[in-house]
């Protein structure tokens, strides 16, 4: 599909893409054949959005149907609970995630791997699906069966994809973390989940270097009495030959391909244990079923994506990110997976570009921060590349600024479709994405995913026609976590989302209707400023402060003062920057013009660098306890901790 040019002299100035024929996509026809069936008409995504939630049975036995999904689906689409987390979708089916994933069988290609244009690999439908038949064999050597875990110490390559779909092949259950997770941060999330096996790397390539992980490997291994074996793979050319581990080879060349005999599972069969990223304490498992994935994930994919047989999906993630799981489900679309490892600036800004140019991408997935990057760099694509196959970027992990979708139009794919999406680790999926069927508008996410009954409410759990409020779905949906991980009384899971409004899904974003019928998101929540008693979203600011040529990168928090909270920023300034008074009163009359008084900042500091999580987010929670004298827990959740010690004791702050 492509996209119709919009006009020049057109009178929304903020229109930058709609499709020229939404009746051909996948949704188009899917919502067409809905309509007939049962005798009404949509006129807009936003109708057929509406109709999904209001109708979620007959919706999500259609979608099951529409996905062709594998499984016995059973009578009973949906089965409410005493509670909201206690409801059940298809409480009677039964079916295999990896199944769904490996229906292919054939020589096309499957998987495209480049570790930092140091390894470049293929591998087709046949040789993914008999080396997982492989791996499934050792792994029922050491017993690991329904319900077991196993551990993926790994980078994006093609292991990470076959080791996990072989534990789910026999109903275990897959955890993973990224090769750049220090011991201390695997083991706060291993140790609770007591791995029977673990699959780990022997390094890694990050901007040219070798990274040696074995050293790492033995520590975790020896503070992890659970393993049974370690398996290491091969990356980096240094030896893996060891008498504490077997090779990846030797663990899987044991056993000949075979046809896999996939067992069917109950619908909300554990699949996943992913972690909460954030930086309050030891990170959350949050376990996620294989039904609810699959099913959320097809839906993602083929209707609010148009992702089909023969695309390929590319996205810049890690391991330890939950967009890595989105991006494999898209096998069960028939898709070819673009799997990348490494700096998306080596050798320079144009590395990923290069790398998707010459697999014909067809969706560009990436983080809001890495386009924000290739802005501050003046990196234009559009004068070296013609990414003419890219129908799809999608850009999640934090807010997408208005000027980012200008930068994106502008420098990177002209004619594409542009989805901000956002969801997160809590549902392993959107709760708002986009669609390929309705316009895109600047700085805007197209709308609520399918299925997903959101809203905006205000504090008194009042719906929000306009203005600022919470992230709220009203009613249960398909991926809702199973539950959380030793938390055998739901206490856990009860408080993260059900504590602010009883019986209402509370997601924590920080979030406004706009008046397409699209969102906005504003930050988090609980990361959200409130000087004078007036709640105002960081991403606001963040907006406003990173136009200015001198700034690269800002955080904003809330200090406690005078019986009052005052508004901080800290920025990062461009190399020869320097923060003099007129910056800062040029900073401050940006913000007060272009959002409010209550916006400008108290007190601006200048500093040379900003923590982020492991997925890039950066984390006004740790800075805000920082600041105040408090204790940051979980530091190992973040990608560069020493960035702390920038913001404790800082005189400009006692006055």
């Amino acid at each position: 599909m492509t996209a119709q040019p919009v006009a020049a002299a057109t009178a929304d100035f903020d229109l930058k893409w709609k499709p020229e024929s939404p009746e051909t996509t996948q949704l188009g026809k899917f919502m067409q054949a809905v309509a007939s069936a049962e005798k009404t008409s949509f006129k807009s995504y936003e109708d057929f959005w509406r109709w999904s939630v209001e109708n979620k049975e007959k919706f999500w036995d259609r979608v099951w149907d529409e996905c062709e999904i594998i499984g016995d689906k059973g009578g009973k689409v949906f089965a409410p609970g005493k509670s909201f987390q206690d409801s059940r979708f298809f409480p009677e089916a039964k079916l295999n995630f990896a199944q769904n994933l490996l229906r292919r069988y054939d020589e096309d290609t499957a998987i495209v791997f480049n570790g930092e244009g140091k390894v470049n690999r293929k591998l087709s439908h046949k040789e993914l699906y008999d080396q997982v038949s492989q791996v499934r064999q050792a792994l029922q050597e050491l017993g690991v069966t329904k319900g077991d875990r196993v551990a993926g110490y790994l980078p994006n390559m093609p292991e990470a994809v076959i080791c996990m779909l072989a534990t789910a092949s026999l109903g275990a259950i897959w955890s993973s973390a990224s090769p750049d997770f220090g011991v201390q941060g695997v083991l706060d999330r291993f140790g609770q989940i007591e791995p029977k096996v673990m699959f780990a790397v022997n390094g890694y390539y990050y901007n040219g270097k070798e990274i040696d992980c074995r050293p790492k490997i033995k520590e975790v291994m020896d503070k992890l009495p659970s393993l049974k074996k370690t398996v290491i793979v091969q990356y980096l050319r240094s030896d893996v030959a060891s008498l504490w581990a077997v090779t990846y080879e030797d663990f899987r060349n044991k056993f000949k391909p075979a046809e896999i005999s996939f067992e069917k599972f109950d619908f909300n069969t554990p699949l996943y244990i992913m972690f909460s990223s954030g930086t309050t304490g030891i990170p959350k498992g949050i376990v996620h079923g294989a039904g609810g994935t699959l099913i959320q994930h097809l839906k993602e994919h083929k209707l609010q994506s148009d992702v089909k047989r023969g695309d390929n999906v590319f996205y810049f993630t890690t391991c330890g990110w939950m967009m890595w799981n989105w991006l494999v489900s898209a096998l069960a679309s028939e898709a070819t997976l673009l799997l990348f490892d490494g700096s998306p600036f080596y050798p320079d800004g144009y590395a990923l570009f290069d790398y998707v140019g010459r697999h014909e991408c067809t969706l560009f997935g990436t983080s809001a921060k890495y386009i924000d990057a290739l802005r501050v760099a003046n990196v234009n694509v559009t004068d070296r590349l013609e990414l003419s196959t890219v129908r799809l970027i999608t850009s999640t992990g934090s807010p997408l600024s208005h000027e980012g979708f200008d930068y994106v139009y502008e420098a990177i794919f002209p004619d594409a479709q542009l989805a901000s999406i956002s969801g997160g680790t809590d549902i392993v999926s959107c709760f708002v994405l986009g669609n390929p069927i309705s316009p895109v508008y600047r700085g805007e996410i197209q709308g609520p995913g399918l299925g997903m009954d959101i809203d905006v409410f205000d504090d008194h759990a009042k719906h929000m026609a306009s203005g600022k409020g919470e992230l709220v779905c009203k009613t249960p949906f398909p991926c809702m976590p199973v539950g959380f991980w030793n938390d055998a009384n739901g206490e856990k899971y009860n408080k993260a989302y059900f504590e602010r409004f009883p019986g209402i899904w509370c997601h924590g974003d920080w979030c406004e209707w706009t008046e397409h019928k699209g969102l906005i998101i504003h930050g988090r929540s609980d990361a959200t400023l409130n000087p004078g008693g007036v709640r105002i979203g960081t991403a606001e600011i963040y907006r406003i402060v990173e136009q200015q040529p001198e700034i690269k990168e800002s955080i904003a928090v809330g200090q406690d003062w005078d019986n009052d909270v005052r508004v901080v920023l800290f920025v990062v300034l461009k190399p020869g920057m320097r923060l003099d008074e007129a910056l800062q009163l040029r900073l401050k009359k940006a913000i007060r013009e272009q959002a409010s008084p209550r916006h400008v900042p108290a007190k601006i500091i200048a500093v040379a660098d900003i923590p982020r999580t492991k997925s890039g987010k950066i984390t006004e929670l740790a800075v805000r306890d920082m600041i105040h004298g408090r204790e940051v827990k979980n530091v190992e959740a973040l990608a560069n901790p020493e960035a702390l010690g920038l913001y404790k004791d800082l005189v400009e702050l006692n006055s």
